[in-house]
């Protein structure tokens, strides 16, 4: 009669209590060890909670970060744009995706703060997000040339401004609602799921077996499909209202921001640091065009580059992410170095002609990858880890503010490849990352 009780008990068992222990299972597997510490730096309110929430954000960027991945301006749209006659406007692609994602937070960082749960902020910017990846796929889908051009760059500011607001409000929520020894953990197992879908799909491209230009439409479906599935699973983690002071009109919040500047060492550190390893994120242009002229028309090469992309996130996420709970410092510093030796054998083969050993380039852009993965992981966590709870949102709006209008700065540098060619400014990244090493060495242990 044992079995029947338990199957009757099972039979039972409300989908809420399924879903939790199914995330529950989820949470026990990927932190691994427990080291009495699984609700540091949360609302006690929410420790119950933090298996559900830990998994809800792993699902959640993991929709998202596949997202992005089936939209990659520097690749996917960069070639859409060129294979439909709209070549003129692959320019403009990276630094309208990045600075617009950027700039904007400083302004709306008083207007997010004003919400207690900043957990609707995010999912209403993912659902633009995905609303702007189905109007690109309806595009491509009907528009050449010009009138292709300017939908693609309209819908891609849309698209960077909604993700401003999901930048300034995602760390305020992750530190709320997932321990201070988990959340690098989060996000890596995050990245890494993604890398995995992104995989398959690099691979189909990579097969030949489907239309060009049907097979990147589909992924932009997707993307879009992906988006607004996060934005509603966000909608349903479990978040305590926090601290409102300080929603201010812009030019208020931006002066009340620009102190930090002066006041905050340890942030300055980290905003030095992470300005020079926007390196690590302007370079892979520059490392195509080494090879431009055979990469044009060619759906393959697309695939074996997103492949060897997506094969860097994969190896190397999960294990940023752990690394990260435990010095975010240090990955920051192993990080520059993988980047500036990367950038400098990159150099190195197309001054010696290596390049035409067909695997060389994309091997050279996996390593890089794996040096951006941890760039981008060391950061989040370290900029989490250094501010309280009540000034993640303004310390991130701050931050990457800053960083935006670094990006805008770069645009620069295709000047500098126009006049002395690509090798030199992949070498100017090089000393870059290298550099970042010195600022890196010099910040705190945020996690000690």
């Amino acid at each position: 009669m044992t079995w029947m009780n338990k199957s009757a008990n099972a039979q039972q068992q409300s989908p809420d209590t399924l879903s939790d222990s199914a995330a529950r299972a989820a949470y026990d597997l990927l932190t691994a060890e427990d080291d009495g510490r699984v609700c540091r730096d949360i609302p006690e309110a929410l420790c119950d909670e933090q298996p559900r929430n830990f998994s809800t954000h792993v699902l959640s960027l993991s929709l998202t970060k596949t997202a992005d991945a089936l939209l990659n301006p520097k690749l996917i749209l960069s070639w859409i744009l060129t294979t439909l006659g709209a070549s003129q406007f692959v320019g403009l692609l990276v630094p309208i995706r990045e600075a617009g994602a950027l700039l904007p937070q400083l302004f709306i960082a008083g207007r997010i703060r004003n919400m207690p749960r900043r957990k609707y902020a995010w999912a209403i910017g993912s659902g633009l997000q995905g609303l702007c990846a189905g109007g690109m796929a309806i595009a491509a889908l009907l528009l050449e040339g010009a009138a292709l051009g300017w939908t693609i760059i309209s819908l891609l500011t849309l698209l960077a401004l909604s993700r401003s607001i999901c930048s300034v409000s995602y760390k305020d929520v992750l530190g709320k609602t997932v321990g201070k020894t988990r959340r690098g953990t989060a996000t890596g197992s995050a990245a890494t799921v993604a890398a995995a879908m992104t995989i398959a799909y690099a691979m189909l491209i990579a097969s030949g077996l489907f239309d060009k230009i049907n097979i990147v439409i589909i992924g932009l479906i997707f993307a879009a499909l992906f988006w607004l599935t996060a934005g509603f699973l966000f909608s349903t983690l479990k978040e305590t209202a926090g601290a409102t002071e300080g929603g201010a009109n812009p030019i208020s919040v931006a002066r009340e921001n620009l102190r930090y500047l002066i006041d905050d060492r340890e942030l300055r550190l980290f905003i030095i640091t992470r300005s020079l390893l926007v390196s690590t994120a302007l370079a892979p242009p520059f490392m195509l065009a080494l090879k431009a002229e055979s990469m044009q028309d060619n759906i393959s090469g697309l695939g074996w580059l997103l492949l060897a992309s997506s094969l860097a996130s994969l190896l190397s996420s999960y294990v940023w992410g752990r690394l990260s709970d435990r010095s975010s410092r240090k990955v920051l510093l192993l990080a520059g170095l993988g980047g500036g030796l990367s950038l400098t054998l990159t150099v190195i083969a197309s001054q010696a002609d290596w390049l035409n050993v067909p695997w060389l380039l994309p091997f050279l852009l996996f390593s890089l990858m794996i040096a951006y993965g941890g760039v981008r992981l060391g950061r989040s966590v370290h900029l989490v880890d250094i501010a309280d709870q009540d000034k993640r949102a303004v310390y991130t709006a701050l931050s990457n503010t800053i960083i935006g209008i670094i990006l805008l700065l770069t645009s620069l540098f295709s000047i500098v490849a126009s006049l002395y060619g690509e090798a030199v400014v992949l070498a100017m990244f090089a000393l870059m990352s290298f550099a970042s090493m010195s600022s890196a060495y010099l910040m705190r242990e945020a996690q000690a």
